[in-house]
């Protein structure tokens, strides 16, 4: 569809009318089906009388000055929001009571919230109307706003803040009337009840607490148990709160097998709750697939926060709940048939084995670092970190989808990029100027040589005595085009050949907690997540930071003279491999790399029973120098792959099929010679 007013670029107001009255006629016209940006369009029926005239007559041919009396109009526009950007807050405060704390809440405005509040009170029969009144009307139109794609994340964060402070601000005087508000029962009515948590062995939350914020502005109340939250838990408080929804988060891939726990105890336990489930690793198909069939009840998948409001409101609403229950019913029934017709096609793993990648081990290619053993980084200055941030995931976790810089001129989210950036940047400053959180990390040399799949650690370089053996999988997937099944181990030169591997563990999270809770007990969401946000992209940086010093240290680095740039953008020699991303699939490795670099005493980042490390912002991996290493995807694996992977790592093969749960290529229930029966536990127990 042809983009009519790309010549009002930079002209919202113009350009919005303009899609949205062409669309009117065109489906009045025929149209039954268009490719549109929704955030861009305005409601006909909302588009200015004069304006919606000039657009018409432009699309429908009405006048011959129809094209010079639009331009003229959009200049005016212009000019007029140009005029009224010098002194944004003086009319707005001019308003009724009512419309400035609308105003407020839907700009995110938080200066002027308590006079206005406190106005208000004074106005009012008693505490509770204003909050039932002038806030929640302020909040049903952020909402709508929210859910249309006109206002952005940040800003629904930045309006949560100002609903709590003026909540904040009046709870006093509620509590005051408390008999009387109670009597005629004074309570703010929510439209729902939503438990939040993240399971049991996990740390991260950050996503969880937007959804929680984005609900809250929605008149949902959100009872957030925080992280590493048995199943226990959480079904007793849902019992005690008499919630209406449940809902689970977590990123790292043994939390889905922890969800899939806290279904089968909803079944068992005879709970009729839905069932929500988000997080970095989860999936439509994975939920579909594996927890959806352990519990009767609605088990929706929730993509990102913009989605949860729209899920939670049709999962509890009695006239679409059960029309919602039958389509995501369906959906589901749908995703498990594609993904039993979906098994990859592998080959045996000796097979696998034999196509090996291929590297010439050349004296050139092989670097000798400065030192072996360990070395511990107290206090690393965060002003060297900053400089290392990678910004475009910061955005992403506030739903701004681009790359940094360039999303600072994309049409729809430039300007609340700009505005985000310039409040992060601010807290940051803060944070560096009063050391608010502390770097701290933990590397090594030490010499390697690889032994099958297997990475074999020295003492030292007679490498007389193993010091720990690191162990990783292969790829099963047939290729056709001549490319090698890769492995880790690969990159690492036989034995024979002298080499070496170095290891990291770093964390910015200390100190973060205080900081989080400072912003809270302000009601101040916003910058309890922005902190949360940084303090992630610090750690990456201290990650991206050190393997620099790394390189440098292995003496190829030094004739790099890459700019931050090209860092971020991995354009040096070498790789950052991690246990639990999509090389090094098993997280079960942390345990190893934790053992070898004391990572506890030297940094004191502990490691869940879930492998999850926390504190949340810390990073931790391998550093690989040969200049052919590369990164890819183990991808699935067959049960010769498991039986072999168990006896080098000295696991049940129960175990690995646990931790390896979404990397199988058969279903570990069902018997094919070799396969595990399913006890009255549910857990997977192999035969022996």
């Amino acid at each position: 569809m042809s983009n009519i007013s790309f010549s009002f670029r930079g002209n919202n107001a113009v350009r919005e009318a303009m899609h949205s009255a062409f669309l009117y006629h065109a489906i009045q016209a025929g149209l039954d089906m268009g490719i549109v940006n929704a955030g861009l369009l305005e409601v006909y029926e909302e588009i200015p009388k004069e304006l919606l005239a000039l657009v018409e007559d432009v699309l429908l041919n009405r006048r011959p000055d129809a094209t010079e009396r639009l331009v003229t109009y959009g200049e005016s526009v212009k000019q007029k929001a140009a005029g009224n950007t010098e002194k944004p807050n003086e009319e707005w405060r001019k308003l009724p009571v009512e419309e400035r704390l609308s105003h407020a809440l839907v700009k995110g405005i938080d200066a002027f919230v308590t006079e206005d509040t406190e106005e208000a009170r004074a106005k009012y029969d008693k505490p509770l109307s204003v909050i039932e009144g002038p806030l929640m009307a302020g909040m049903n139109i952020v909402g709508d706003l929210f859910g249309s794609g006109k206002m952005f994340l940040p800003q629904v964060v930045k309006s949560a803040r100002v609903m709590k402070k003026a909540v904040a601000y009046l709870l006093p005087f509620m509590e005051a009337e408390k008999a009387a508000t109670l009597a005629a029962g004074g309570e703010v009515r929510a439209q729902g009840k939503v438990l939040m948590a993240t399971v049991k062995g996990d740390v991260h939350d950050i996503g969880k607490n937007i959804v929680g914020v984005v609900l809250g502005c929605n008149n949902y109340e959100v009872i957030d148990l925080g992280v590493m939250v048995s199943c226990e838990k959480i079904l007793e408080t849902a019992r005690e709160q008499k919630v209406d929804v449940i809902g689970l988060s977590g990123l790292i891939t043994p939390s889905l097998d922890e969800m899939v726990h806290v279904a089968r105890e909803m079944e068992r336990q005879g709970f009729k709750l839905p069932l929500l489930i988000g997080g970095a690793t989860t999936s439509r198909a994975h939920t579909a697939v594996k927890i959806a069939q352990n519990y009767s009840q609605p088990v929706v998948h929730v993509l990102d926060a913009s989605r949860a409001v729209p899920v939670v409101s049709s999962l509890i609403s009695p006239e679409q709940r059960k029309d919602f229950a039958v389509k995501n019913r369906d959906e589901q029934e749908r995703l498990r048939a594609t993904h039993a017709g979906q098994r990859a096609t592998l080959i045996p793993l000796e097979k696998a084995r034999a196509n090996r990648t291929k590297i010439e081990w050349r004296a050139e290619d092989i670097a000798q670092p400065a030192f072996t053993g360990v070395r511990v980084l107290e206090d690393f200055p965060l002003a060297t970190l900053r400089e290392f941030i990678d910004w475009s995931p910061f955005f992403h976790t506030w739903e701004l989808r681009g790359r940094y810089p360039a999303i600072f001129e994309h049409e729809k989210y430039g300007e609340q990029a700009r505005k985000l950036f310039a409040d992060a940047t601010a807290l940051l400053d803060r944070i560096v100027a009063e050391k608010l959180l502390t770097a701290r990390g933990v590397y090594g040399f030490f010499p390697a040589n690889a032994v099958g799949d297997d990475v074999e650690l020295y003492t030292d370089e007679s490498r007389a005595h193993d010091l720990t053996t690191l162990h990783f999988l292969r790829q099963q997937i047939a290729k056709n085009d001549g490319q090698p099944n890769q492995c880790l181990a690969d990159f690492v030169a036989p034995s024979g050949t002298p080499d070496h591997v170095a290891a990291f563990a770093v964390t910015t999270g200390i100190g973060l907690k205080a900081i989080v809770e400072e912003f809270r007990a302000d009601h101040d969401d916003y910058n309890a997540i922005m902190a949360e946000a940084l303090a992630d992209r610090l750690a990456e940086a201290f990650a991206e930071c050190l393997h620099k010093r790394v390189r440098d240290e292995w003496g190829f680095g030094l004739t790099e003279n890459l700019t931050t740039d090209q860092l971020i953008a991995e354009q040096y020699r070498g790789i950052r491999p991690a246990a639990g991303y999509p090389a090094c699939p098993d997280h079960t490795e942390k345990g190893t790399l934790w053992k070898l670099l004391d990572v506890e005493k030297n940094t004191g980042i502990q490691i869940t029973e879930s492998f999850a490390m926390w504190p949340g912002s810390s990073v931790s991996g391998l550093y690989f120098a040969h200049p052919e290493s590369r990164y890819f995807a183990v991808g699935k694996i067959d049960r010769d792959q498991v039986l072999d992977y168990h006896l080098r790592k000295g696991l049940t093969v129960q175990e690995v099929e646990r931790w390896l749960g979404p990397y199988l290529n058969y279903d570990p229930a069902t018997p094919a010679g070799i396969g595990p029966a399913t006890c009255a536990c549910g857990v997977p127990h192999a035969p022996r």
